[in-house]
């Protein structure tokens, strides 16, 4: 695995730069605990009884980036991608038909739109959605935030599947 890639935001730069800068470093963390594997190993599941793969992580992620950046940011609501109301963990549930470029491709083309959603957003903007909790709008400041949360515990998951595949281990 090699790390050419990722950067780190500069330790100076401006909020939003920080906010977008960890967010993309993470991202690419993600895609490096990927890269080099076949699709067999990025469906194979860590440890029995769980079926959590790093194929599975990818697609998660794509739900995830479509639901703040596009149910919850612009309301813009096209559906779920892998999961349903029968099977609402569905992008963890791989079969042999799944493959990474498609997985891969889903992912980038939800960052993509992502990015697009939030460009023209200041970080105090609020949402056109609102909590299911607190009927409140969220800040884009919030949903980055939140964001670089979620990759950062997954990306835990992804080192250690990756580390059980093939041994490679490292940030």
């Amino acid at each position: 695995m090699t790390t050419e890639r990722r950067r780190e935001p500069a330790q100076n730069a401006s909020e939003r730069a920080m906010l977008e800068g960890w967010l993309d470093y993470h991202r690419q963390t993600l895609a490096w605990k990927c890269e080099g594997l076949t699709d067999e190993q990025l469906r194979t599941a860590s440890a029995k009884p769980s079926e959590l793969t790093l194929m599975g992580l990818v697609r998660h992620m794509a739900e995830v980036e479509r639901h703040w950046f596009r149910d919850v940011l612009v309301l813009d609501a096209p559906g779920p991608i892998y999961y349903s109301e029968k099977d609402p963990d569905g992008e963890f549930h791989v079969t042999e038909a799944d493959t990474w470029a498609e997985a891969y491709a889903t992912w980038q083309s939800e960052i993509e739109t992502a990015r697009r959603n939030a460009a023209g957003l200041g970080l105090d903007e609020l949402s056109q959605g609102r909590s299911a909790h607190t009927d409140e709008p969220f800040n884009l400041r919030w949903i980055y935030t939140h964001m670089i949360e979620e990759y950062a515990r997954h990306n835990g998951h992804a080192d250690l599947l990756r580390e059980r595949i093939d041994g490679a281990a490292g940030d």
